[in-house]
């Protein structure tokens, strides 16, 4: 079965609650899948989670956060490939935007994944006569949570709009838009905003310095502050970061996430405009308003960053 496990288990209990804190999303299905997407030549084996209709892809079954996910609700089809051959099983996700292959190397273990997958997403369970009454019934709960969930969310923005009111340093507030701590400076102007406002946070979003992509500038407050940049590639499908492993998020709020949640909350994303034009701020050096001064002297002694971060591997 070469690098497969026959009967995939679960995460150690740790992880498993370690991504509950990242997604708050249920979890379906998970094993090892392999797949292939338009941009891979070979096909990449990871450990997966099926968490509501979204695909989480992990570097191995004890990594805590996903390196990339997959949002399932534009799923138009999944195709068998050669479903004359039991050795294995490989079929095709199409989506709107694409199609993705992936492969198991166990026949059951495919069809329990095209079942778990089509039961959440097309909210039915698919009449296959290789699934077993256990897989059944378990696709069946699934269906009736996944239900239960979709109500749940449908019913969510309005009471949302009409008791909660949007905070403006949430840099997680609107996914579609480009985070509250993105900075049109150069690499050395994202250095001097670093070190002059210790206080409201230790991590930027800029343009790259090729104007088409992005960069990551952070200052970790080891025994020496440190100041470190990482690139961030826009791709069709998502953006890229350049890491020794290279990680895939689906938008640049993903990107801070991955960021701030790998190094346990140490890394705090240096928002400054909450009371000032953003524009007005940088045009006075960098200075923020007093009022938000003195909010700040209220909240420093809340923010800690521990002297030994996790550290991430130089940029290419």
């Amino acid at each position: 079965m070469g690098d497969f496990e026959e009967i995939p288990k679960p995460a150690p209990r740790r992880i498993f609650h370690e991504r509950q804190r990242i997604t708050a999303l249920p979890l379906y299905f998970e094993g090892f899948l392999s797949i292939r997407r338009a941009w891979h030549q070979e096909f990449k084996h990871h450990w997966t989670e099926l968490r509501g209709t979204t695909l989480f892809f992990y570097n191995d079954k004890k990594t805590t956060m996903y390196f990339e996910k997959l949002d399932l609700r534009n799923l138009t089809s999944v195709t068998n490939i050669s479903p004359e051959n039991r050795c294995y099983a490989q079929f095709i996700l199409t989506l709107s935007n694409e199609e993705i292959e992936m492969k198991v190397e166990d026949y059951e273990n495919g069809e329990e994944w095209k079942g778990f997958i089509l039961t959440a997403t097309k909210l039915s369970v698919p009449v296959c006569t290789s699934l077993l009454p256990g897989q059944q019934t378990r696709m069946n709960e699934v269906l009736e949570k996944e239900k239960k969930r979709r109500t749940a969310s449908e019913q969510l923005p309005s009471a949302f709009l009409s008791n909660e009111k949007p905070h403006n340093g949430n840099y997680t507030n609107m996914m579609n838009s480009i985070p509250e701590c993105y900075y049109e400076v150069s690499r050395q102007e994202a250095i001097e905003l670093l070190e002059k406002n210790p206080s409201l946070g230790n991590l930027i979003l800029r343009p790259g310095s090729d104007s088409k992509n992005y960069s990551i500038s952070i200052r970790y407050l080891t025994e020496v502050p440190c100041i470190k940049h990482y690139k961030v590639v826009k791709l069709e499908t998502g953006y890229k970061i350049q890491l020794e492993r290279p990680v895939m998020f689906q938008n640049l709020h993903d990107v801070i996430n991955y960021f701030v949640k790998e190094t346990r909350w140490n890394l705090k994303p240096l928002v400054m405009h909450t009371y000032d034009n953003k524009s007005e701020a940088l045009a006075s050096k960098y200075t923020p308003s007093a009022m938000y001064q003195a909010i700040v002297c209220k909240e420093k002694e809340k923010l800690h960053i521990s002297p030994d971060p996790v550290k991430f591997t130089e940029p290419l």
